[in-house]
């Protein structure tokens, strides 16, 4: 789903060629239906299985958007002049990067593209958020995000998230002070002074005391109120959560039908 950090956020599902917009569906019931038909987001060839969400095999093991270096940062090679693409890699990750703490349940530390930072807080249901470091480019941001994980998370507790449980407690300020405070000599060069908390609301009833994961392949019609909407995940009255990000290139039928 593309999002819009507004308050709160604004969700639009891609649907072919046109957009749903979500946050008016909320307390309606839909209908999204799977007819089995998969398409690679990069080659739309038609495949039996999508990986690295959306891909199909051979796509997954060429392209660069599915690059190993995409989930871990540190091992980009771009600033060597190595990488599957250069002139792809020369856009994403020879750039400026953050490096960010954020609150989902826990405090966490991540790695963005500087034109990305509200897309991956939101993507991760993120309730705030501080920037911690600026560097030009994305294999730095990587190492400095190596370094931090000694002392904090890295993960998104996608359960926890929705549930609402949250640690009200988190300082990001202080967090960043401290953790900033022990990075090395080579990489305190690139800590920032930027002390803005970025907070985010999402539409609808997202706290659930009971959570059932639910998706396409084993289930190809889902019916439900939708009650609420966080990260890349579609909430219903009755527990039922769904990461719609999972099922890029999935052919879907959309309907709402009350």
């Amino acid at each position: 789903m593309r999002s819009e950090p507004e308050n709160p956020v604004r969700y639009f599902l891609p649907l072919g060629d046109t957009e749903i917009e979500m946050n008016p569906l909320l307390g309606k019931q839909i209908r999204l239906k799977h007819n089995g038909v998969i398409n690679c987001v990069n080659c739309s060839k038609r495949t039996t299985k999508s990986f690295g969400q959306g891909f199909c095999y051979n796509c997954f093991t060429t392209v660069p958007q599915a690059d190993e270096s995409v989930f871990r940062p540190e091992l980009s090679k771009a600033h060597l002049g190595s990488a599957r693409n250069m002139e792809w890699a020369t856009e994403h990750d020879l750039i400026d990067h953050y490096v960010y703490l954020s609150v989902t349940s826990e405090i966490k530390v991540g790695v963005t593209r500087h034109h990305q930072l509200y897309t991956r807080w939101i993507d991760q249901g993120a309730v705030k958020a501080i920037k911690l470091a600026k560097t030009p480019n994305r294999q730095i941001a990587g190492i400095i995000e190596v370094f931090l994980k000694r002392f904090v998370g890295d993960k998104t507790h996608w359960q926890k998230m929705l549930k609402g449980e949250i640690d009200q407690e988190i300082d990001l300020i202080s967090e960043k002070d401290r953790l900033s405070s022990l990075l090395p000599g080579e990489l305190k060069q690139y800590a920032n002074n930027d002390q803005l908390i970025y907070e985010f609301n999402y539409p609808g009833s997202v706290a659930m005391n009971k959570i059932s994961s639910v998706g396409f392949d084993e289930t190809p019609e889902i019916v439900g109120e939708l009650s609420g909407i966080k990260g890349q995940y579609l909430l219903f009255v009755d527990g039922r959560v769904i990461n719609i990000r999972k099922y890029s290139g999935y052919f879907i039928e959309f309907e709402i039908i009350g």
